[in-house]
């Protein structure tokens, strides 16, 4: 009886259906966040001996994978079937790959094409007989994303035999849900496309489309098909049942004609799309009612010009308002024409510095390496090239030495009171290097928004920065009547020069203790003595003319020295690095550690500052190592974190970037209520800080 039993039970397992084969979720161990797997439903088409199957892709947390088309970054999944090659797949003739509607993806700036969380990718294998075997050798290419990205392989392998599958059904829903997301699959909605028009002169396509039932809320338009271009986000007008979109497009291969050119035009309207292929026609792109990125951009441009004006009034450029005061009083008594054209050799130079920031910049972003505000701080030589130009401002303020260049342009390296434009052009440029470190309110916007949008959207915010900061002087030239409120030349201005030689040695002290991080400290403790007693010397002279140069030297070396030590401990060039401050205790900042600090339900306030941001100087002094704040930092609960963006860091770069800043200083609060974080102003107070801390950490 017991035999009987066991024989029914093995014929009952032998008639049961072959449902069809699905791999195992496969993983790479370098993308833990990601899983795939290969389904094939068991339904066939005996005519076309094409076979139903799916790539389920299934990504945690906020990684996101790209469509074929994966806009301004990313790269599309990609398989390599290795059809008829040795140690490949066999029996397979074709593969087609359907893809489902993507969604729109903004990200630092950013538009992208894609899957958040994953999604499911419909493939219709047609193979060579329905009765051999299928041998699946195949490598998935699999990009995904958040704030970094991982590119990683899988090897799917899976054996079988067509015509023994039985349909599947979990599979087969499966597969008909994402096929329902397929354009070329959904029903007729009415949808049309009339055309696609190309205007070479504005890098514009406008796109004319038709809806017999009307236009949904919830519209878009995307163009693909030409590798290498992509297409901005739509501006979009509807009348009545007919919309016209319109793209710019951009390529960073330069120039480029659409004319004649074929692009795949996907429509979405509401729950419904439409996915059609057509040519592009040569025409003249009009701009439509409505076009909100041009009056996005014009209220930039104003934080520009208002951010860069505020410049002039913060500490990194408290030197170079000195020069400006020389330059006025300078002036004062003088032709009004040689003064217009002095004060605007001086804004000129302001405008030219900031387009070449935003030369140096858009080049870093085109060849994919970190940009931000200030970053060439970052750089010794930069931070060199600064030092020996402070110093011989410096020196030549007190009349250690006159470069003169050829006689067409006659100039001092470092005047401010020479009749020549060039010298007044070199000094805008030198004020507009010095303003770098600093930062101010609405420059911090004004900056993301240039730093991640079009290369036209970049120079004329630079722009617009560069006219703000020579307001001061276009006044002047605009006006040089003003300059009769001045008190005439006199013995007073020699001090003055004296005065600002001081500041600009104080400035190049500061510069020189940037490059602690690269060089010992012996070294800059000589680097920073050779200037400070030339200049010491030369101040003491002119105080005791009757003294003799001998016999200065010894005081002057003496004071210098006690100057530059004093500088060197007051930096803590001679203390081990700590990470504390004011009673405060600052980890290094881990961005993976803040969720769980929040779970725990403790509040996190993370400072990402940097030695040679002065804005980050100034909020440490004033807010950060001073009570009120300073107490509430220390309280239990309470965790800070400091991102030092001294030197280049990838980490703390992407760090900025994901919470669109462009530089330093960077303050942001974590909490049960606030998981995602409360960005702070760039200049901090007391009451913002406490605020934000109360609000992050209520529940």
């Amino acid at each position: 009886m017991f035999f009987a039993l066991c024989l029914v039970l093995l014929l009952s397992l032998l008639n049961q259906p072959a449902y069809a084969l699905s791999t195992d979720w496969l993983v790479n161990p370098q993308q833990p966040e990601a899983r795939v797997r290969l389904h094939f439903s068991g339904e066939e088409d005996p005519d076309s001996r094409q076979l139903s199957a799916a790539l389920e892709v299934q990504l945690s947390g906020d990684w996101k994978t790209y469509w074929r088309s994966p806009g301004e970054a990313g790269i599309p999944p990609e398989v390599d079937w290795r059809i008829k090659q040795e140690q490949g797949s066999s029996n397979i003739e074709n593969v087609e790959w359907l893809w489902p509607l993507p969604e729109r993806i903004e990200m630092l700036g950013l538009h992208t094409f894609g899957y958040k969380n994953g999604t499911v990718f419909p493939l219709l294998i047609q193979v060579e007989d329905l009765n051999k075997p299928v041998s699946v050798s195949a490598t998935l290419q699999l990009s995904s994303c958040t704030t970094i990205c991982v590119l990683t392989d899988y090897d799917i392998q899976l054996d079988f035999i067509p015509s023994e599958l039985e349909t599947d059904p979990e599979a087969s829903f499966l597969i008909d849900k994402a096929l329902s997301q397929v354009p070329t699959y959904m029903p007729d909605t009415g949808l049309s496309t009339e055309s696609a028009v190309w205007d070479k002169g504005s890098n514009k396509v406008v796109v004319t489309a038709n809806s017999e039932a009307g236009w949904e809320e919830d519209v878009d338009v995307i163009i693909d098909g030409q590798e290498d271009i992509t297409f901005s986000v739509p501006t979009i007008k509807i009348q009545g049942n007919q919309l016209k979109a319109v793209m710019e497009a951009s390529s960073w291969l330069g120039d480029y004609d659409l004319s004649g050119e074929s692009v795949t035009i996907t429509l979405l309207n509401g729950d419904s799309a439409l996915e059609k292929s057509l040519p592009v026609d040569k025409g003249m792109v009009s701009s439509l009612p409505g076009d909100t990125n041009a009056a996005s951009l014009i209220v930039l441009l104003g934080l520009a010009l208002l951010g860069g004006l505020i410049l002039n009034l913060m500490p990194c450029v408290l030197p170079v308002l000195g020069m400006k005061l020389s330059s006025v009083l300078h002036a004062s008594g003088q032709e009004a024409n040689l003064t217009r054209k002095q004060f605007l050799s001086s804004a000129a130079g302001i405008i030219f510095s900031f387009w070449l920031l935003a030369t140096f910049l858009w080049v870093l972003k085109l060849t994919g390496n970190s940009i931000g505000w200030g970053i060439q701080f970052q750089n010794p030589w930069f931070i060199g090239f600064m030092v020996a130009i402070t110093a011989l401002f410096a020196a030549n303020l007190m009349d250690l030495f006159e470069i003169r260049l050829p006689s067409f342009m006659t100039t001092k390296l470092a005047t401010t009171g020479d009749n020549s434009t060039a010298g007044h052009f070199v000094q805008g440029m030198f004020a507009t290097l010095l303003a770098t470190p600093c930062s101010a309110p609405f420059l911090g916007t004004a900056v993301a928004f240039a730093l991640s949008t079009n290369s036209f959207n970049l120079f004329a915010i630079f722009t617009a920065l560069g006219i703000g900061l020579a307001l001061p002087y276009l006044l002047i030239a605009a006006r040089p009547s003003l300059l009769k409120w001045m008190p005439k030349p006199g013995n007073w201005m020699i001090n003055l020069r004296r005065i600002l030689a001081l500041m600009l040695l104080a400035t190049t002290l500061w510069l020189t203790s940037l490059l602690q991080a690269f060089l010992p400290v012996y070294l800059l403790l000589i680097i920073a003595l050779i200037p400070t007693v030339l200049i010491l010397h030369r101040l003491l002279t002119n105080m005791m003319p009757h003294s003799g140069k001998g016999l200065v030297l010894l005081p002057a070396l003496f004071l210098s020295l006690a100057i530059v030590l004093f500088g060197a401990w007051s930096a803590g060039l001679f203390t081990p690095e700590k990470s504390t401050s004011n009673n405060l205790t600052w980890q290094p900042l881990q961005e993976q550690e803040i969720a769980s600090l929040v779970a725990e339900g403790k509040t996190v306030f993370v400072d990402v500052t940097a030695d040679w941001c002065i804005t980050c100087k100034a909020n440490k002094i004033r807010v950060i190592d001073r009570d009120p704040t300073n107490s509430l930092l220390q309280k239990d609960g309470v965790v800070t974190m400091k991102g030092d963006w001294t030197r280049p860091s990838d980490e703390i770069n992407a760090y900025l970037q994901k919470n669109r800043r462009f530089g330093v200083p960077f303050n942001i609060v974590y909490g049960p209520g606030a998981p995602e974080g409360l960005p702070l102003p760039v200049i901090l107070d007391h009451e913002t800080v406490a605020a934000a801390i109360e609000q992050a950490s209520s529940r």
